[in-house]
C-alpha cells in the first residue's frame, strides 16, 4: 500500500480474524442487533480458528481500529447436495465505517480466498426487512437462491399434534 497516496492510506485492511477480535466482534454485532450474542461468537470464532487453511473468517480495519468482520465456513456438501459451497454466517462493518468500502474489502478478500480453494458458490441468509443488507448484497452479487427455506416453530407444532392426538 502506497502511504503516500490519499485513497491508499484510507482504505480498509483486510486481514484473518484473531482470538484477540472476539469482544470487538461481539460488540459491534451488539451495536447492529442491539443484542450481544456472546455465545454465539465464542462457537463459531472457535470453530473458524480451530480450521486449517485458506482463511474465510476475516477482520477489517480502518483508519487503524476494528472496522467489520465477516464469518464464513466451507461445506463439502450439505442437504443432498453434493457442490462444494462456502456459507456466510455473519457480517458486520461498524456504522463509523460505513460507506468506505469496508464491507467491499472483506467481500472481495473472501472471494479471493474461496477462489483459491475451488469454492464457486458462497451463500448466505438475510431478514426480509433488512433492506439496506439486502441491497449490499445484491451490489455483491448475491441473487436469489432457487432453493426454499423452510423453518418450522416446533412449540406450534407440538401443540397441533397434542391437539390431533386428543381428537
Amino acid at each position: 500500500m502506497d502511504k503516500s497516496n490519499p485513497a491508499e492510506a484510507n482504505a480498509p485492511i483486510v486481514r484473518r480474524l484473531r482470538p484477540r477480535d472476539l469482544e470487538a466482534v461481539i460488540a459491534l454485532d451488539a451495536a447492529i442487533l442491539g443484542r450481544r450474542r456472546d455465545e454465539f461468537f465464542k462457537v463459531k470464532l472457535a470453530q473458524s480458528l480451530a480450521e486449517t487453511g485458506i482463511e474465510v473468517s476475516l477482520a477489517a480495519e480502518f483508519d487503524g481500529a476494528f472496522a467489520g468482520y465477516l464469518l464464513a465456513r466451507v461445506f463439502y456438501g450439505e442437504f443432498g447436495q453434493t457442490e462444494r459451497a462456502a456459507v456466510l454466517d455473519s457480517f458486520g462493518v461498524h456504522p463509523r465505517c460505513e460507506g468506505h468500502g469496508v464491507g467491499r474489502a472483506l467481500m472481495g478478500q473472501l472471494r479471493t480466498n474461496l477462489l483459491g480453494l475451488g469454492i464457486r458458490t458462497l451463500r448466505t441468509e438475510v431478514d426480509w426487512d433488512d433492506q439496506r443488507l439486502i441491497s449490499f448484497f445484491h451490489h455483491e452479487g448475491f441473487r436469489p437462491a432457487a432453493r426454499l427455506c423452510l423453518d418450522q416453530d416446533m412449540e406450534r407444532v407440538r401443540h397441533l399434534d397434542e391437539r390431533r392426538e386428543t381428537s
